[in-house]
């Protein structure tokens, strides 16, 4: 028994595609027709990004250090006295920006199409302006139909936004949104990569915008909280102090006025007593206006500075789609199907894998 293997060669599988040369115009043909029409019907966009560079707290950090290892010479150990004096530190920031209170802070934002002069809302625009594929809009129609059927008397929701209960149409846009802006953190850097992506080229530098600047006053209320408390504070006790102040003074004043000719004891004790409260109300006010200016520094010690690498620019050339490239993924999947089919049809697919007997479709000849 003598077995004898078929052997191909490139020429073989060359004369297998010339013979079914037909079959590839109209495979590749009809896929070129198909993908360019399914590209083309998605609209195009476009990506504006932001670069930031946040102030560290390195002078909290160094005051820290100093303070713990001021201590612990005596013997005392502060634990974390030397972490950093930031809760929010930048690689938080994605988390914060996809929290739902920051992400409904965008929605007020007015935004303008690029070349048209109607103004609306962030919110009205991923509700209602955005162009979808044929197939989005169909299967939104579809499904907007069956549920005014099924649901004619359906109240109209409210526009306001509750945070702590968000209506169904709340929820869509925020998961539109979700697509549209990112947030990254280079985290040997520390530099801050703002994302928007949008339809409209303005819409997408004007919102890049809006998110670094909700960003960067949300980093600052919360560096300058304390302080501004304290600052408040601090006015309210320089208001009570001066109001007292120039009460003792006016009263000092007054009676002096009205007894510079009298030498009786009891007057001049009176006016003795006056000017001790004068001195001790002016005492009071200088050091509360001390106390109120160190305040006010404070504020302006607190407030972080942002260097901004990159800042929001109108993008001129689109992101996306990238039709040609997808047409020709397709076109390369349709023409090895294809090639697989053709294989498999003249009987070379299973020797091209070097498979055997019932495995190769019989091409092994048995004598």
């Amino acid at each position: 028994m003598e077995e004898k293997t078929e052997k191909l060669s490139y020429k073989d599988l060359l004369n297998d595609v010339k013979k079914h040369r037909k079959l590839y115009y109209k495979v590749l043909s009809v896929t070129f027709v198909i993908s360019a029409f399914l590209m083309l019907s998605i609209p195009n966009y476009y990506k504006c990004t932001v670069m930031l560079a946040p102030e560290l707290s390195s002078m909290g950090l160094r005051s820290s250090s100093t303070l713990s290892s001021l201590v612990s010479s005596l013997g005392i150990n502060l634990g974390g006295t030397g972490s950093s004096a930031d809760a929010i530190l930048p690689t938080l920031y994605p988390d914060l920006m996809n929290s739902v209170t920051f992400r409904a802070s965008l929605f007020p934002v007015k935004v303008q199409r690029e070349n048209e002069d109607s103004v609306m809302t962030y919110y009205d625009y991923l509700k209602d302006g955005q162009r979808l594929p044929w197939w989005s809009q169909a299967m939104r129609a579809t499904i907007g139909a069956v549920f005014s059927i099924f649901a004619p008397d359906k109240t109209q929701e409210s526009d306001k936004v509750n945070t702590f209960k968000l209506t169904k149409e709340q929820t869509a846009v925020m998961k539109i949104l979700d697509k549209k802006v990112s947030c990254d953190v280079d985290v040997r850097t520390m530099v801050i990569i703002i994302n928007v992506i949008d339809q409209d080229p303005l819409i997408c530098a004007t919102m890049a915008d809006s998110v670094q600047s909700k960003l960067q006053t949300f980093i600052t209320d919360y560096r300058t909280s304390k302080a501004r408390v304290d600052l408040e504070y601090n006015k309210k006790l320089y208001a009570e102090a001066k109001d007292k102040y120039e009460k003792a003074r006016r009263k000092y004043a007054a009676f002096s006025d009205a007894n510079q000719k009298v030498f009786l004891e009891r007057i001049r004790s009176e006016q003795t007593e006056l000017q001790t409260e004068l001195s001790i109300r002016q005492s009071a006010y200088t050091q509360i206006a001390n106390q109120l200016q160190m305040a006010e520094a404070k504020v302006q010690q607190e407030t972080p500075a942002f260097t901004t690498l990159q800042p929001a620019t109108v993008p001129v050339k689109k992101a996306g789609p990238r039709r040609a490239r997808t047409c020709l993924f397709f076109l390369f999947l349709a023409f090895l199907g294809t090639t697989v089919y053709v294989f498999r049809k003249e009987g070379h697919l299973a020797p091209l894998f070097g498979l055997s007997g019932d495995e190769g479709d019989k091409c092994h000849i048995q004598s």
